[in-house]
């Protein structure tokens, strides 16, 4: 076992005993011994053979520096859950000077009568934050109206309240009621389009099952990216049956057992860090050649969660059902996008989303994993402008950068 396999294994096993989980510790450690063999941190072995600690150090904040991805802020605002949980979101709004008056074919998209401004809401995956929409906000703004939010005790959201004072898990049916108190406070009125990646997209079925009623008054285009309607449970995240199989036993009791004695997990955690940045690089991204400066942002995203909010939120997945609120979506523009190489939601869980929504645009990227809209930002910047246009969110002429740059080819009409 190499030094960087036994640091982790021994981290993981030290935290939970401290728990007084010892069998626990030893279930998670044989995972952890998974997850190496699987090959996810491999390079991070071969890098501590090379490079010293303070080096490692060193680039990570140069890199934090390079990198300005997070940095786009918006106008604040605050919605509260049913719970009184603070929900945080900013707005960004359309720029009269990016996209000019089309005439005529406003007028053939919506008839005489002018359009109230169309608003795209995103909402993130689990353990990272509004700013993971990064690229996509940098493209889209000024042309059109967005609202990005973080999900409950995620990024500057607060605490869930009733996780924090009663213990209660987080089920993605609460996710679906936040998203609703976020759009009656960002969009009380006006037509929506609604993006969602992994958790995200969860929580937009979450919504569409218990607000049918919003989704066909007001919603008119919708973008799945990375997610999944149900089966998570069956998902063996690229590891053998064996260690699938005791992860799925051992996992949702450590994790709880690790929550509870959060303080201790988190040193352990930064003591471990460059184990674990090679864990998040295998489950993020797919091609050889990401940026680094773009898998430390995830890094610091997924970091940034406390491990006794990622506790909480994990037995909601095996739960999560809302084929039948696909329904809903039917008669609308639908994007429903995937990484090839996703292995945390396969992308076999968004050609099932895809088949039962015949209509909708089902696109695949090749080489591409979890965070898909970071590691191939043109892709889905792209495939998401064509949406809002055949939406009639933003005019046929405007068009936008894949990396964030925004012009207009349109000609007034």
């Amino acid at each position: 076992m190499s030094e960087s396999s036994a640091e982790a294994v021994a981290a993981v096993a030290s935290a939970a005993g401290a728990a007084g989980n010892w069998r626990r510790a030893t279930g998670i450690a044989g995972a952890a011994i998974g997850v190496v063999a699987a090959g996810a941190a491999a390079g991070v072995a071969i890098e501590r053979l090379t490079v010293g600690r303070g080096m490692r150090r060193k680039a990570r904040l140069a890199l934090d520096s390079a990198g300005p991805y997070g940095a786009l802020r918006g106008t604040p605002g605050k919605a509260y859950a049913d719970d009184g949980t603070e929900l945080y979101y900013e707005v960004d709004d359309v720029d009269p000077d990016a996209v000019p008056a089309l005439g005529p074919r406003r007028r053939r998209l919506f008839g005489r009568k002018a359009p109230a401004p169309v608003t795209v809401v995103f909402s993130h995956g689990y353990c990272l934050s509004q700013d993971s929409w990064h690229f996509q906000r940098a493209a889209l703004r000024g042309v059109v109206r967005t609202v990005h939010w973080d999900q409950r005790s995620h990024g500057r959201s607060g605490r869930g309240v009733r996780q924090a004072q009663d213990g209660v898990p987080v089920d993605i049916e609460q996710l679906g009621r936040d998203l609703k108190a976020v759009i009656d406070a960002a969009v009380p009125t006006g037509p929506i389009v609604l993006v969602g990646h992994s958790m995200g997209g969860m929580t937009v079925m979450a919504l569409a099952d218990q607000y049918p009623e919003l989704i066909r008054d007001r919603v008119v285009a919708t973008a799945f990216v990375g997610t999944s309607s149900g089966k998570l449970g069956e998902v063996n995240f690229g590891l053998p049956v064996a260690g699938v199989n005791a992860v799925r036993r051992v996992l949702p009791g450590v994790l709880k057992a690790l929550g509870q004695q959060a303080a201790l997990v988190e040193r352990g955690r930064r003591a471990t860090a460059d184990l674990f940045a090679g864990i998040i690089k295998r489950y993020s991204f797919a091609s050889r050649d990401v940026d680094p400066a773009i898998v430390r942002f995830a890094e610091r995203m997924i970091e940034g969660t406390p491990i006794d909010v990622v506790a909480e939120y994990y037995p909601a997945f095996n739960d999560h059902d809302k084929t039948e609120a696909l329904v809903h979506f039917t008669g609308m523009p639908v994007l429903v996008l995937a990484g090839i190489g996703d292995l945390v939601t396969p992308s076999e869980h968004s050609e099932a989303i895809a088949d039962l929504l015949p209509e909708a645009e089902l696109v695949l990227v090749p080489d591409a994993g979890h965070l898909v809209m970071l590691e191939h930002p043109e892709v889905v910047t792209d495939r998401l402008a064509d949406l809002l246009t055949r939406a009639g969110a933003v005019p046929a002429g405007a068009t936008v950068g894949g990396y964030g740059s925004t012009s207009s080819t349109a000609q007034p009409g």
